[in-house]
């Protein structure tokens, strides 16, 4: 199994539910085709860099975890076929990458 990180933004006039909803849906999602959920992060509304859709702004999230490389086309399909989601980038994490991301999840839940 591969270490991947999926952050995506979502359309800044979805409602707090409806963006839990969503990112509750891709999880399940991931799981339903045998990946494992390490963390999930919110980052809430930031600003764009660019518009996006005419959008300036969207809700961040990442989603932290483990799948055999065939569920990954799969993922990103369903993705695509979302309209809640401006855009999204799929990251396949090296060992040192990986090592990254357990500090920062620690240096998060120390701040939380």
């Amino acid at each position: 199994m591969n270490h991947y990180e999926a952050v995506f933004i979502l359309n800044p006039v979805l409602s707090d539910d409806q963006v839990k909803e969503t990112v509750k849906k891709f999880e399940d999602h991931l799981k339903k085709l045998g990946s494992e959920i390490i963390s999930i992060e919110h980052w809430g509304l930031k600003k764009l860099a660019y518009p996006i859709q005419n959008k300036q702004s969207g809700f961040y999230n990442l989603i932290d975890f483990k799948a055999p490389h065939t569920v990954i086309n799969d993922f990103e399909t369903e993705l695509k076929r979302d309209e809640r989601i401006m855009r999204y980038l799929n990251v396949k994490l090296d060992k040192d990458s990986g090592a990254w991301a357990i500090k920062r999840r620690e240096r998060n839940n120390k701040k939380a």
